[in-house]
């Protein structure tokens, strides 16, 4: 028998789906990782290159080691330091095809994501002629409003406890204290409601709980 967690997602997926397309994105649910990391490759043509955010949910999956192993042509900001990262990040932003995940989604199809430094939230915006983003159902709240407060409250606190040596008040007690400390991770939140161009942002959800 399935477990009830497994069940709710196998429910909550295909509903969700269907209100991400009615704001204009394209959007699948996959029960599993591998369908999902198939669909997501399927999408994105030989010729592109491919770069990514600091998805841990595509870290997981494995997808940026995958990219480079199936002869993609790839921008890795993980591959440099300092200055070079800072340049590879603003490479990215004219790459052809983006993939990254998502801090809160709502049932009710709208992307909530929050950023230190604005280049994936930038992505997300404007420049690269896709956007891919995979998350699991785990990501998912009832409305904008719990979407929100999952990125904030939850997301941005457990995301800081990543790096070491940035002292915020939530890397000190784990709660959102709506710091404006220099090293916050909090600096831009974007909520993207529509999709446009059309089509533009590809949303692959996954009935797991994977990534902060």
């Amino acid at each position: 028998m399935e477990k009830p967690l497994q069940i709710r997602y196998n429910k909550l997926g295909p509903k969700v789906v269907k209100a991400l397309k009615s704001r204009f994105f394209e959007a699948w649910y996959f029960e599993n990782e591998s369908e999902a990391v198939e669909k997501l490759f399927s999408l994105i043509p030989k010729e592109h290159t491919v770069s990514w955010g600091g998805s841990l949910t595509a870290t997981s999956m494995g997808i940026q080691k995958s990219a480079v192993e199936r002869g993609y042509k790839v921008i890795d900001r993980d591959t440099a330091t300092g200055e070079e990262r800072i340049e590879l990040m603003r490479k990215a932003l004219l790459c052809d095809t983006y993939i990254s995940g998502a801090n809160g989604i709502s049932e009710d199809g709208q992307l909530v994501n929050i950023d230190g430094f604005g280049n994936r939230v930038a992505a997300m915006c404007f420049g690269p002629r896709q956007v891919i983003i995979v998350a699991g159902l785990n990501k998912v709240r009832k409305n904008l409003e719990t979407a929100i407060a999952r990125a904030r409250t939850l997301a941005a606190p457990a995301n800081m406890q990543r790096f070491e040596g940035n002292k915020t008040p939530c890397s000190e007690d784990g709660s959102c204290a709506d710091c404006q400390s220099p090293t916050s991770i909090c600096s831009y939140m974007v909520i993207t409601r529509l999709c446009k161009p059309a089509g533009k942002i590809k949303v692959i959800l996954i009935g797991k709980d994977l990534g902060l």
